[in-house]
């Protein structure tokens, strides 16, 4: 437990309106543990959440609850809340959920390539490479989040991407901590590029070895990263 969090202002009230309260907290949360605003160890105090987000106690309560569900906060009862360690064992699991579902729909997208959503793939890459240049991590991250979202919506199986998400805190937070490593993005582009071409091509088996590259490599640091930030991982 190495820091408390401080009050960073509230949500706006038509983010909250929109959000119905536990959930727009919940979302607010885990996007800054993902994104290592928050970092492993950091104290979660309850009532500098509600000073936080103008909100009663049960919202809070309930947010933090959701977050326990997902492995990304430790709640010790009557003493503390805690951003949970990196599991690697949750990290692998949910890449191995990732693979599969992905690798079949992008052989699907190639399959029928005139109705894959190719035009919108590169505009995102396009994107992805601005960011890039600008090291722009976070804004990178969510256009990432937004190119796989496309392949998933392009199927009809926006769901399983709602699923992926929700089991992928772990490794994100991995990718997240990998991403402003030199040459990185640039990795990323690359593949992502490869992807779509074969998409393009009708190549699916082309597309599988591309995707497989692509979600191959966020544990292949593992031991890297431990060495750099040991207080983020488990001991």
């Amino acid at each position: 437990m190495d820091k408390t969090i401080a009050p960073q202002g509230a949500l706006t009230p038509q983010k909250l309106a929109r959000g119905r309260g536990t959930p727009a907290i919940f979302e607010t949360l885990r996007e800054e543990i993902i994104g290592l605003v928050l970092t492993p160890g950091t104290v979660l105090s309850r009532h500098e959440l509600q000073a936080r987000f103008s909100l009663s106690a049960t919202p809070i309560r309930d947010a933090l609850l959701r977050l326990q569900l997902e492995g990304l906060v430790d709640v010790f009862p009557q003493h503390a809340t805690v951003v949970s360690p990196i599991d690697l064992e949750r990290a692998r699991a949910a890449q191995f959920l990732r693979r599969s579902i992905e690798l079949e729909l992008v052989r699907m997208l190639a399959l029928e390539p005139a109705k894959a959503p190719v035009t919108k793939l590169r505009s995102l890459i396009r994107q992805m490479q601005t960011l890039a240049e600008l090291h722009e991590y976070e804004a990178f991250n969510l256009a990432d989040q937004a190119f796989h979202r496309t392949m998933y919506e392009a199927r009809g199986v926006a769901d399983l991407y709602d699923l992926v998400k929700r089991q992928g805190a772990h490794i994100d937070r991995l990718r997240r901590l990998n991403l402003p490593v030199a040459g990185k993005m640039e990795e990323i582009l690359v593949e992502h590029t490869a992807i779509v071409d074969a998409i393009a091509a009708g190549d699916p088996e082309g597309a599988q070895q591309g995707l497989r590259a692509h979600l191959s490599r966020s544990l292949q640091f593992v031991d890297t990263l431990k060495e750099q930030f040991p207080q983020y991982f488990a001991r």
